[in-house]
């Protein structure tokens, strides 16, 4: 099974922490070069001093804000100068848990903007250099609230379904050009993410926030949390030669929670 990934470029957004920062990191091992983009420059430093680079490559980072869509467009472009993309991984923070009908409107347009509109953008300016090699890979780090969604995460479960819905469209459009597009699904895994959403959901609930976590964790037939390696791990499979034939998915990884077939 052919998994290297020797000679590619791998374009990471929320690349510097948690999610994103793991992906970086499996890709690195099987060869990418990495460009992270995220809005903190302390924590792209010490991101880039993790990855791998024993395959000889160059690692980048950038720092930019996904609120600030056309300054995003012109930063791509400029990258775009000196290196052409093989790998796009689409990853941006979820939006803040609160019930959906207390949401102000303005909540919905700034994670729309933060996630589909600079999804757009990422992919409108790096799929020309991967139709011009005939191979690349898109990757959208989603949620499981898009076949199920999830209590008191109202403008994240619209938001990410329209991802989705985003991201199934484009496959089909692409897939002719060798390019592929694929969703991870994430469940309950260990970040920062996930602690504050675990901690809201604990106040909703008046209980402590070490009851809710065990709460979670129970509603998972693998009783844990996961890990961002094992998003890692699924991502980097999808991103390989290996999988050019997987296309337009939404694959869960979530310790089995998600009660559907």
């Amino acid at each position: 099974m052919e998994l290297s990934l020797h000679g590619k470029v791998a374009l990471i957004s929320g690349g510097s922490q948690g999610i994103g920062k793991a992906i970086a990191i499996e890709l690195s091992k099987l060869g990418a070069a990495c460009i992270l983009l995220a809005r903190n420059e302390h924590s792209l430093v010490d991101a880039i001093k993790e990855l791998d680079a024993s395959h000889g490559q160059h690692h980048q980072y950038f720092v930019i804000d996904f609120n600030d869509p056309a300054s995003l467009k012109l930063l791509v472009e400029k990258i775009l100068k000196s290196t052409s993309i093989d790998i796009l991984i689409n990853n941006s923070g979820g939006p803040t848990a609160g019930l959906i009908f207390e949401e102000v409107p303005d909540k919905f347009e700034t994670a729309f903007r933060q996630h589909v509109v600079c999804n757009q953008i990422l992919t409108q300016t790096v799929v020309p250099g991967m139709k011009q090699k005939s191979w690349g890979r898109i990757i959208n780090i989603i949620s499981t609230s898009v076949r199920i969604p999830l209590d008191n995460l109202g403008v994240s479960n619209t938001i990410r379904a329209a991802v989705a819905s985003w991201s199934k469209t484009m496959s089909n459009e692409l897939a002719v050009h060798g390019i592929t597009v694929n969703s991870l699904l994430p469940g309950f895994i260990a970040t920062g993410r996930l602690d504050a959403v675990a901690a809201s959901f604990a106040e909703r609930a008046k209980v402590t926030k070490a009851e809710m976590e065990d709460r979670m964790k129970n509603s998972v037939p693998a009783k844990r949390f996961g890990l961002p390696s094992e998003i890692a791990a699924v991502a980097a499979f999808l991103a390989s030669p290996a999988a050019s034939y997987v296309n337009g998915i939404s694959l869960p990884v979530d310790g089995g929670r998600t009660g559907t077939i």
